[in-house]
């Protein structure tokens, strides 16, 4: 079964762990890793021949045209982010639509590719949010991968649906959660941090009872920054936070190159478009 491989194209600065030290007024003054991290990705995808969803900020977009370009002639997705990594819940219905159509128009104009497909930084479509999906299906998105149905401190939506569905009832839009896996009888994500901390066989059998047991393809996720173990330190960090964001950098892309070898992957738009008529 194909399942997902996707990734959120962020800088090291603009991620969740870091939204209360680091001021967004100063990105354009750091360090910018975000296209040579991508580009590696990119070649790890060519030497593994797969295609796959890049969820782009439309700020990244803004900044670095050329990357878009080079992810599309690689045959990959390009799909939105939203523009500067806000979270959903901290806007008002208005206030998403504004940010859903400047990433857009970032994304298309870089890319030249149009965007269908959403991810809410840092799986910020919850309880908070019930507005948001009906959002999404009236801006045009055919999907969205934006809940990671757990519970965590940081983000999720514990209970919700697991597997690909239609939020709603009167739109055709699509939602796809991120897989998890069982640890220790807990649900965790199957991606990101858990998956550079966890051994490859956790995830290998999330993915594996994902299309087994439960007879749906597997959602996952990474960042390119994980890949980068020279990336700057945030020294003034809660001490979580730099635990979570620093943890095994150095063995990630080694743990991408068996996970790629071990199922087979594809975009996320060719899955949902061959999922839908099923739903």
């Amino acid at each position: 079964m194909r399942n997902a491989m996707s990734v959120d194209v962020e800088d090291w600065f603009q991620v969740g762990a870091f939204e209360t030290v680091i001021d967004r007024r100063d990105w354009n003054g750091l360090e910018h890793r975000v296209e040579a991290n991508t580009d590696a990705v990119l070649d790890l995808f060519a030497e593994a021949g797969v295609q796959a969803t890049f969820f782009t900020l439309g700020w990244v977009a803004d900044r670095f045209p050329a990357l878009m370009r080079r992810i599309v002639a690689g045959g990959h997705e390009v799909a939105s982010h939203g523009y500067d990594h806000a979270r959903v819940f901290t806007f008002t219905p208005d206030q998403f639509r504004a940010d859903l159509a400047k990433a857009r128009t970032a994304l298309e104009d870089a890319s030249g590719q149009a965007v269908t497909g959403y991810r809410a930084p840092s799986f910020s479509i919850d309880t908070r949010t019930p507005w948001a999906h009906s959002v999404l299906a009236e801006a045009g998105y055919a999907y969205s991968s934006s809940v990671a149905p757990v519970r965590h401190d940081h983000y999720g939506w514990q209970g919700s649906p697991r597997a690909i569905h239609r939020p709603l009832a009167d739109a055709g839009l699509i939602e796809w959660p991120i897989t998890l896996a069982r640890v220790a009888g807990r649900d965790v994500p199957a991606g990101g941090g858990f998956f550079r901390l966890l051994p490859n066989r956790v995830v290998e059998r999330a993915v594996e009872r994902s299309n087994g047991d439960d007879r749906h393809p597997a959602m996952f996720y990474f960042h390119p920054w994980e890949i980068d173990p020279g990336q700057p330190r945030v020294a003034c960090a809660p001490l979580r936070s730099r635990i979570r964001h620093y943890s095994r950098l150095g063995a990630m892309a080694g743990k991408l190159r068996r996970l790629l070898a071990e199922h087979e992957w594809d975009r996320s738009d060719r899955i949902v478009a061959a999922h839908a008529a099923g739903l």
